[in-house]
């Protein structure tokens, strides 16, 4: 059987209405899928849900389509953010993309003393977190947002968010243990790939929104250490708990 294919536009979604599909997804759907007019596409963005909607016109230079109905409302993920100092080129595309598969409603980078990468592309960020929209039925995109340093991001810190923090050193060995005390919005936030330095450190445990969880013996990546935080979050405080 046939898959429909699924894609993020930024227009505005309604019965009846056209909309002219940007260079790369007409190309996608008439040069790649090799799909005709009348042919049914996926569409969806974080307002107005995920619609039905139909090729109507199909040209070298121009395709649209146009939306028949909705078939879901908009399903922002729990209240719980990604918080992580940013990786260089393919390990940032993948923890970005396993953010969003693993339910963050935001991904903030944050800027510590042994952050890596020279820069961050925020418009890459957004492309990987479309991506991962797309292809895991997210009726939602999440946040984006602008990097910030480590101290303004704690001095600013929303209140009544918890925020959670990966120490092989943490008072509770158990990370299930430790997050059961919290309760959303919180937070999860990954430092760079030499740790945080002590100074940081210090700033974190005189926080008293930050928690500090364990994820066992082994050092981690700081990709394979985002994967296991934001499970053992998503298992204990998000939409996971319920289904076991």
């Amino acid at each position: 059987m046939k898959t429909t294919p699924r894609l993020h536009v930024a227009d505005r979604l309604a019965e009846g209405r056209d909309i002219e599909l940007p260079q790369p997804q007409a190309h996608y759907l008439t040069g790649v899928l090799r799909l005709a007019s009348g042919d049914p596409v996926r569409v969806f963005n974080g307002a107005d849900g995920e619609w039905l909607a139909y090729l109507a016109t199909v040209a070298k230079k121009r395709s649209t389509i146009r939306c028949e109905r909705r078939v879901a409302d908009v399903m922002p993920p729990p209240d719980i953010d990604y918080v992580f100092a940013p990786l260089k080129h393919a390990r940032l595309d993948y923890v970005v993309q396993k953010a969003t598969e693993l339910g963050a409603r935001r991904l903030l980078p944050v800027l510590t003393a042994r952050t890596v990468a020279e820069r961050v592309n925020l418009d890459r960020m957004r492309a990987n977190v479309i991506e991962a929209a797309e292809q895991c039925n997210l009726v939602f995109v999440p946040e984006v947002a602008e990097p910030v340093k480590l101290a303004k991001l704690l001095e600013g810190w929303e209140p009544g968010r918890a925020l959670i923090y990966c120490d092989e050193t943490a008072a509770i060995a158990s990370p299930l243990e430790a997050l059961a005390a919290l309760k959303t919005p919180a937070a999860v936030l990954i430092g760079p790939e030499g740790g945080f330095t002590d100074d940081e450190k210090a700033m974190l445990k005189s926080s008293a929104f930050v928690t500090a969880i364990s994820l066992g013996p082994r050092i981690m990546r700081a990709d394979t250490a985002a994967v296991a935080a934001l499970t053992l979050v998503q298992a204990v405080l998000g939409d996971w708990h319920h289904k076991c």
